[in-house]
């Protein structure tokens, strides 16, 4: 690493501090540093994450230790708050963590938007909330008032956390892991939430659309994918298998929202697919991800599009 790059990531997260400073403050968990997007010269391998008080740098590629502890002696300068960094090696095998400076904190509390959720570090690759997804949540929180809610790809129910907060009727949280489930489960508890308007589905999504329309018709569908699981999900393939159900399970007027994790499809992979599977699909424009999210080249991040579902179409 160069004394540029060193000089660089310093600059570029002092600033970061300073537009939250400016707008908020450092309770909600975000993004700090968005190496991932191409869109910093030689810094394409880091990112770093606040998860109050953790600081986790996500290396994709190996790095010089001196460089790396120097990260660590400047973060606890700009964040008085940090009581812990530490970084994942997403360049290794089984994605390691290792703490670089202070306490060894591997289980906390995550606040975003008024909400909270469990978040596990050290433990496995994700933490249980995905970051660049914060603006859908907040879409999800302010749209779903007295609605019936289908979440497909659940993971640990972030998404339903938020349509319960803006008070959505019933939802539905569909997910062949009943573990990440399970930690949905314990996710409402801490908001306090309403067990009785929640109702969780362990199944293979592909497998088993009977259990999808149990609990229809919908409101809204939220559907983010990931975007390949080996012997499970590869979404170019089985996109369409979903889209083409909506008319089975979704309410006339009801809202859609359907997310594209992967950097090799762009929304317009998702248009050409909704358009020869579900025409009754209207678009109606883009959820943008949060700002620090930039990328260089325009369609290789995350993907949320909103869609209503109108059956006389």
């Amino acid at each position: 690493m160069t004394t540029d790059l060193h000089s660089n990531l310093q600059e570029y997260l002092k600033a970061s501090l300073e537009r939250i400073e400016q707008t908020s403050d450092l309770t909600d968990c975000q993004r700090l540093f968005h190496g991932r997007g191409h869109a910093y010269a030689g810094l394409s391998h880091v990112n770093v994450d606040w998860f109050s008080p953790v600081v986790l740098i996500t290396l994709y590629q190996e790095v010089d230790n001196d460089w790396l502890n120097e990260q660590a002696h400047n973060l606890q300068q700009l964040i008085p708050a940090c009581k812990s960094i530490q970084v994942q090696y997403r360049s290794r095998k089984f994605a390691p963590s290792e703490v670089l400076w202070g306490e060894e904190i591997t289980a906390l509390t995550a606040q975003e938007h008024g909400l909270e959720y469990h978040l596990s570090l050290g433990k496995a690759q994700n933490s249980g909330l995905f970051l660049d997804m914060g603006n859908g949540r907040n879409w999800v929180k302010n749209h779903s008032q007295g609605k019936k809610v289908l979440n497909l790809f659940a993971y640990t129910c972030a998404f339903s956390i938020a349509a319960i907060a803006g008070g959505a009727e019933q939802v539905v949280n569909i997910d062949m892991s009943k573990g990440a489930l399970s930690k949905g489960r314990e996710n409402h508890k801490l908001n306090k939430q309403d067990a009785s308007k929640v109702k969780y589905e362990g199944v293979d999504i592909f497998k088993s659309y009977s259990r999808l329309k149990k609990y229809g018709p919908y409101d809204m569908l939220i559907c983010d994918p990931p975007s390949f699981q080996k012997g499970s999900v590869n979404i170019e393939r089985d996109y369409k298998k979903i889209i083409k159900r909506l008319p089975e399970l979704m309410a006339n007027n009801g809202d859609v929202i359907l997310c594209l994790n992967s950097p090799d499809l762009t929304e317009e992979f998702l248009f050409a697919e909704v358009a020869r599977e579900c025409p009754q699909c209207q678009f109606q424009y883009r959820i943008e991800n949060p700002e620090i999210f930039v990328e260089a080249e325009a369609g290789k991040g995350l993907k949320v599009l909103y869609f209503r579902y109108i059956e006389s179409c």
